[in-house]
């Protein structure tokens, strides 16, 4: 196998970032969604074949893995199918909205011994990158504390020219589709959760979404760590912060910026982190931005896995890990 072939299902914003890493990658094999002028105009843009039907998609013999770019409630069934079909799997965040999902994708990829991929693109941001070397490196000593703030902005018009974003049944909540890459990061960090307890409400979205737009959480990890969650999308006309600020006996750090891009402050013990490396920049959507774009790196790792048994960056387990945490916020803060 020369270049790894993959295809796409869903051809919405994200799916525009895939295509344009796959082609510099690997070879863009098919792509599908079930607009068809969607599908056609991503297919015409990179001269593939296009379809509006999952079944005639996954019938393309010239494929090894299949992108799911859907909205979040059907990342299941689509991972689902295309494991039964034969193929790879790389997964967009989040993995699923329910961990039974999660527990169906990953038996499923074992019973047709294929592998899962999870896009959590932001474990590559360059000061993440350098604080979790540290903390592998038990720089910090005894981690007493994590908090993470996610101070965004997502208007009307974010969800009203959306057929799925803001409802439950395919959009799910606000840290699935906004905030799951950060949670993501505080297990990876620090470990599984024990304990949430977490209010949320829906203060400047009436009507518009199913779900809430702000939330503060306090966290209790299985190894004693304390955690806090302050998420928004009510900042006033752009985002403002994502930040991460750890404090360990022996060193206290921040990461924030915009997008997790910039180291604001640190103090250790013994060795402080140098110069970071340049970051790529946010995902540009129009009339807002994502997280930091490094889907470059995740489809790096993922040819580095099948062309010449890398070490995956995060699989199907960490995926579930994931919306297992959010469930629990969730849960506590509808009880």
């Amino acid at each position: 196998m020369s270049k790894i072939r993959i295809g796409i299902i869903g051809c919405g914003r994200i799916a525009q970032r895939h295509a344009k890493h796959i082609n510099k990658l690997g070879v863009l094999a098919a792509v599908c969604d079930a607009r068809k002028e969607r599908a056609d105009n991503l297919g015409k843009e990179y001269g593939v074949p296009s379809f509006d039907s999952i079944d005639d998609f996954l019938q393309t013999k010239e494929m090894d893995v299949v992108a799911i770019c859907s909205p979040n409630g059907l990342h299941a069934e689509h991972t689902i199918a295309s494991f039964n079909a034969g193929f790879h799997v790389l997964c967009e965040k989040p993995m699923a909205l329910t961990s039974s999902d999660c527990e169906e994708m990953i038996k499923t990829a074992e019973r047709c011994n294929r592998r899962l991929f999870i896009v959590k693109q932001n474990r590559f941001n360059p000061a993440i990158e350098a604080v979790k070397e540290k903390i592998d490196r038990g720089d910090f000593g005894k981690i007493y504390s994590i908090q993470l703030n996610c101070f965004w902005n997502r208007n009307f018009d974010y969800y009203e020219k959306s057929e799925w974003k803001g409802t439950k049944k395919l959009d799910g909540g606000t840290l699935f589709t906004q905030f799951s890459h950060f949670i993501d990061l505080l297990y990876w960090m620090i470990g599984d959760v024990e304990e949430a307890y977490a209010m949320i409400e829906n203060y400047a979205h009436q009507g518009v979404i199913e779900f809430e737009d702000s939330g503060a959480v306090a966290l209790k990890f299985k190894n004693g760590v304390l955690g806090t969650v302050n998420y928004t999308v009510n900042s006033f006309a752009k985002n403002m912060e994502g930040s991460i600020t750890i404090f360990g006996e022996k060193g206290t750090v921040k990461v924030g910026g915009q997008y997790l891009n910039k180291l604001e402050y640190q103090s250790f013990e013994g060795e402080e982190i140098g110069e970071l490396k340049e970051g790529n920049p946010a995902n540009e959507y129009g009339e807002y931005q994502g997280s930091m774009s490094n889907h470059d790196r995740v489809y790096e790792n993922l040819i580095d896995v099948l062309l010449n048994e890398g070490s995956i960056s995060t699989n199907g387990l960490e995926g579930l890990k994931t919306v297992e945490i959010i469930e629990r916020i969730y849960k506590s803060a509808n009880a």
